[in-house]
């Protein structure tokens, strides 16, 4: 197949330009990182001294996980650093001017920057889509017993869908002792109900799979104009639930890898709960984080490539605004999809849309 581009796919410029970008990329990393793990050492302290907080844990279960988890979770912040404090450098140093006397286009000088962005985009999904939800597991359960309950012991007034056919509600559920109260269950032939059960009490059996106690129960049964009701005070049964079905934490979806966070709102939303905004945002924003490396890198180049009076500090400057004002509005837009109704892919993928116009015009007007 003939290549639309003549020379070699990668250049020794290529090679150099790559080397800077990630270099700088994961040194930007090291850097900022150090400094937060100071800081929330520093925050963190009298919890883990309060808590009995093991050494151990303290670095192999929280900041071990802690760290892959900032990294990625800013990794858009990085990026536009790197850019544009090592563009920058090389336009001041007139290292750019020299590529473009030589005939090398604008648009071929942004290859090996993308080749580097594809590389981060890549290894920013698959952390944060498979490595750092098995990581933020050990993590959050650490910070729930040493630093701050994030855990909910308690849900009230439950209802959804069992199966097709059967409809549960629980008053409240008390995860301590896994014990409901005011339980009822509903089983339905097309929209004619057919049994009807209420319990006093149930409890969930963790040593067996969908294994449930009932306690003061009683089943009433509707076989066409013929009734029948049974009681008993306790009964062992199998109902197709479990208490992380209604029951849940907060992070639960950095918690959950992609494939485990479609399957969870593929079953919620069968069973008719209205919280899955938050697992689509989360699974959503994986996605759109990764593009957002090639969009803020064309920025960055576009902004640093040009030699300017003010030299780097300025173009640093403005690089750092505007790579804040993405991740700020990144969050402010996940929260219209709460709040306002906007469907999840649309509410997160807004700073991406208007980021990529701001990109088109920056690279519009870059030196050529």
């Amino acid at each position: 197949m003939k290549r639309w581009f003549k020379g070699p796919l990668i250049t020794r410029i290529d090679r150099y330009i790559i080397t800077k970008f990630l270099g700088t990329y994961f040194f930007a990393i090291a850097l900022i990182i150090s400094i937060s793990v100071v800081f929330d050492i520093n925050e963190k302290m009298d919890n883990f001294i309060e808590h009995h907080a093991p050494l151990k844990g303290i670095i192999f279960e929280f900041y071990l996980n802690f760290i892959p988890y900032f990294a990625n979770l800013f990794s858009s912040l990085f990026v536009f650093i790197a850019v544009i404090f090592f563009t920058s450098k090389m336009a001041e140093n007139s290292e750019i001017v020299a590529l473009f006397s030589t005939g090398v286009s604008f648009n071929r000088l942004m290859r090996p920057y993308f080749i580097a962005a594809a590389i981060i985009a890549g290894s920013t999904f698959y952390l944060g889509s498979y490595v750092i939800p098995k990581g933020n597991v050990v993590r959050l359960n650490f910070k729930d017993k040493y630093i701050k309950k994030i855990k909910n012991t308690y849900v009230h007034n439950v209802q959804f869908k069992v199966s097709d056919s059967v409809i549960a509600y629980i008053e409240r559920y008390e995860d301590f002792n896994k014990t409901g109260y005011r339980f009822l269950l509903d089983k339905f032939e097309g929209k004619k109900l057919v049994s009807h059960l209420t319990a006093r009490r149930i409890k969930y059996d963790t040593t067996k799979v969908n294994n449930w106690t009932l306690s003061d129960y009683m089943i009433r049964k509707m076989e066409g104009k013929k009734e029948s009701i049974s009681r008993g005070d306790k009964m062992d049964t199998v109902i197709q639930m479990v208490p992380s079905d209604f029951l849940l934490m907060r992070y639960q979806q950095e918690m959950m890898t992609n494939p485990e966070l479609l399957s969870y709102i593929k079953k919620q939303k069968k069973r008719g709960f209205s919280n899955t905004k938050v697992f689509e945002i989360e699974y959503h924003k994986r996605i759109a984080m990764s593009f957002a490396a090639f969009i803020l890198t064309t920025i960055g180049v576009s902004l640093a490539s040009r030699k300017t009076r003010g030299g780097m500090g300025l173009n640093l400057g403005l690089g750092l605004l505007l790579s804040f004002s993405y991740i700020l509005f990144q969050t402010v837009s996940s929260t219209f999809s709460i709040n306002a109704g906007v469907p999840p892919i649309v509410a997160v993928w807004i700073p991406n849309t208007l980021y990529l116009f701001i990109a088109i015009f920056l690279y519009r007007r870059a030196p050529k």
